[in-house]
């Protein structure tokens, strides 16, 4: 029997709320997302304006492909606000509102820093109210799934 799943999820890439996350959810298959804060994308440090002030963000075409719509960086442009009224960053309120999703059991996070692992490990401590949960969702735009050309 499967046990787990380890699905694309994250504010930016939502596209298994619409089957697997239900399923993991209905059958007891816990799911551990990867790219939580979407390659990096999530944590505010791109936008619209500067999109490759980091060698990952210069070099990572998979993030581009995945993650520079218009649409994602007005979700980021809402992150950060809501991680001001929070006092918390982007990365973390990221987490959280992951974590606060119920078929998500654990994330998969690549953190290269330990500032980033203490930060990821504070999400944890984060409720977010459900209209700061509302207003991070209502800007998606559905998305091709990726991953199985």
């Amino acid at each position: 029997k499967f046990v787990s799943m380890q699905n694309h999820y994250n504010l930016v890439y939502r596209e298994e709320e619409r089957e697997m996350n239900p399923f993991c959810l209905a059958t007891g298959v816990g799911t551990i997302p990867w790219s939580p804060l979407a390659r990096g994308f999530l944590s505010g440090k791109r936008t619209k304006e500067k999109q490759d002030e980091s060698t990952r963000s210069r070099t990572d075409s998979m993030a581009h492909d995945y993650y520079y719509a218009d649409s994602d960086f007005a979700i980021v442009d809402r992150l950060t606000e809501i991680a001001a009224k929070y006092g918390k960053s982007n990365s973390q309120i990221g987490l959280a509102w992951l974590l606060h999703k119920p078929a998500v059991t654990a994330p998969i996070i690549g953190a290269t820093k330990t500032y980033q692992l203490d930060e990821a490990i504070q999400a944890a401590d984060i409720t977010l109210e459900s209209a700061d949960i509302a207003a991070l969702e209502e800007l998606y735009q559905p998305k091709r799934i990726y991953g199985h050309e």
